[in-house]
């Protein structure tokens, strides 16, 4: 059902409730009454023109002898929306639509409005009263642009109700780039990735420069490994708009995936330009480390855990990096809490496994051997901490046992460690031996 959905919509993403104009460009076109007051005429007459100043004045003095007329109430609420006075705008256009339950023109205005400020609970019944009311003279094209802001609200909670809501909008207009735009996100969020992509390439077949299609596709390009194909995709996208944040964290991303050096440079410059940018922030790290830069790496994990003092993802790699420069006791701690945080996380106990390994706490690393196990398959090194654990607490049976688990697992890529395991062994199985 949603597959067809998404494929009747052309798929691809669409813009934010932020590019909503504030309300319509033309004049008001609120139902007319038989006879309208000259204020309100003149008012309009300016509205128009822009001339908010003057419209105010016109306006003002009337609504304070006629606070019901809902038309006059409208136009209040458009000059202040126009003047990005908002919460003015909202009080407004929501009084006018009390006054007048059947008012098209100001439950859309308002939900606009409200979608704007991100306010979506509020905006939504708001935006569902005007599908259902006559849109008058504003035609189908302003009730399209009803369920298409209905649409992006849900576009992050419900995929399905929002592609149901671009279909009613695309029955009433014809499809927009921003439509394709939308239909390729909900596409994307649903797993649907080779949907998505035919949007995103029709898209930038229409419109070459289209940065949010080259961006959509990059992001695809890259989870599927294709980072050739994404990088030629980016490099272009940046000849376009060079300063483009998202696209050059995008295109160093693929080149630190590819081992490539330009990748370091290039998120130091974006990193210097955008220093509280946390992803940023978190991709150089990652990038540092990878580049055997742990002290700078780890400098920017102490940034960002100042910040989020409780994120265990931050303090495994913070772990991770205090392993590298063998400080373990403090590698001890990071790990520590991280088990505590998120007990479900099988890299903390991974790390206080070894940590607790390393500060001679064989008893600790016992029992994060045993959560890891409970998460993650066990590996030649995790049979060693085994091993040498129960051995440290002169539990020789267990010992012997995970020292053979090794060394069965290790098949000669741990020569230092194998050749301890058997030495171990030696010792071990012949005082078992002669102990009987």
């Amino acid at each position: 059902m949603f597959r067809k959905t998404i494929s009747c919509l052309l798929v691809a993403a669409a813009p934010l409730l932020a590019a909503q104009s504030p309300a319509p460009k033309d004049a008001p076109t609120a139902p007319t009454p038989a006879e309208l007051a000259a204020p309100v005429v003149e008012a309009e007459a300016a509205i128009v023109k822009s001339d908010w100043k003057t419209a105010e004045a016109k306006l003002d003095p009337y609504l304070a002898a006629h606070p019901e007329d809902g038309r006059a109430l409208f136009d209040a609420g458009y000059i202040a929306d126009a003047q990005a006075r908002l919460d003015d705008a909202a009080g407004f256009y929501r009084r006018a639509a009390q006054v007048n339950g059947r008012s098209f023109e100001a439950h859309l205005s308002l939900g606009l409005l409200l979608a704007r400020q991100g306010k979506p609970a509020e905006a939504r019944p708001e935006l569902q009263a005007a599908t259902a009311l006559d849109p008058g003279d504003g035609g189908p094209s302003l009730k399209a642009r009803a369920w298409r802001a209905l649409a992006q609200l849900d576009a992050a909670s419900d995929t399905t109700q929002a592609s149901e809501e671009l279909l009613e909008a695309l029955k009433l207009t014809p499809e927009t780039a921003a439509d394709t735009l939308l239909a390729a996100q909900l596409a994307e969020a649903t797993g649907q990735a080779d949907i998505a992509e035919a949007a995103y390439r029709r898209l930038l077949a229409k419109d070459p420069k289209s940065a949010a299609a080259q961006a959509g596709l990059a992001h695809l390009l890259i989870a599927q490994k294709k980072y050739a194909e994404a990088e030629t995709l980016l490099r272009t996208a940046l000849t376009q708009a060079p300063d483009d944040p998202a696209l050059t964290a995008q295109l160093a991303s693929v080149l630190a995936a590819q081992d490539n050096a330009e990748a370091l440079p290039m998120l130091e410059k974006l990193h210097a330009s955008r220093p509280q940018d946390t992803a940023i922030t978190r991709m150089l790290a990652d990038v540092r480390a990878e580049a055997g830069d742990i002290p700078g790496s780890d400098k920017l994990y102490m940034v960002l855990l100042a910040a989020q003092p409780d994120d265990a993802d931050l303090l495994v790699v913070h772990g991770q990096n205090l392993t590298r420069q063998l400080k373990y006791a403090e590698a001890f701690v990071a790990f520590d809490k991280a088990s505590r945080m998120a007990p479900s996380d099988g890299d903390a106990w991974s790390g206080l496994a070894f940590a607790a390994s390393k500060t001679g706490q064989p008893n600790v690393t016992l029992h994060a051997l045993t959560m890891r196990s409970k998460i993650l398959p066990e590996l030649p090194s995790t049979y060693f901490l085994w091993a040498t654990a129960y051995d440290t607490l002169h539990e020789k049976e267990q010992a012997i046992a995970y020292y053979h688990h090794f060394l069965d697992a290790a098949a000669g890529k741990f020569p230092d460690q194998e050749w301890q395991a058997k030495q171990r062994l030696l010792l071990l199985e012949k005082k078992t031996t002669s102990g009987r």
